[in-house]
């Protein structure tokens, strides 16, 4: 099984399962992104043609998750000697993805080339980062 995949099945409740089904490339606004594991790296890539990465989108982590907004604003207009034709498009565009345990928002780092936003988040040792810990026994 891929790196990617013991994440995906050991790291997603069956509520994110469920919000990505509902929410995921065939939501209204939701954008495109693929998810791979470059050694000890998440990469998120985002669609994002058309914007300016510093005025039109924001991308934060809070609660465990990455979260990549953008809003896009576009306007064209034909002007001739005896018409006006004016067309324009608009739109928010809002994704969420889980991270894995342990990711610290200060290792987090973006960029954005011909159009795609990558997002790349360090995973951190496991071993490093338990969800467990034994509780110490006093006796009485």
């Amino acid at each position: 099984m891929t790196d990617l995949m013991k994440w995906f099945d050991s790291r997603r409740s069956p509520a994110d399962l469920i919000e990505r089904l509902f929410d995921g490339d065939a939501g209204a606004g939701a954008i495109r992104v693929e998810e791979v594991v470059d050694g000890n790296t998440l990469v998120v890539r985002a669609e994002l043609p058309g914007i300016d990465p510093d005025k039109d989108a924001e991308i934060t982590v809070s609660d465990g998750a990455l979260t990549i907004k953008a809003e896009k604003q576009e306007k064209k207009e034909q002007k001739e000697k005896d018409s006006y034709r004016s067309e324009f498009r608009y739109g928010s565009f809002f994704r969420r993805v889980p991270l894995p345990d342990g990711v610290q928002e200060s290792d987090v780092t973006a960029s954005y080339t011909d159009g795609v936003l990558e997002v790349r988040a360090p995973i951190p040792d496991q071993s490093s980062v338990s969800s467990t810990s034994k509780i110490p026994i006093t006796r009485g």
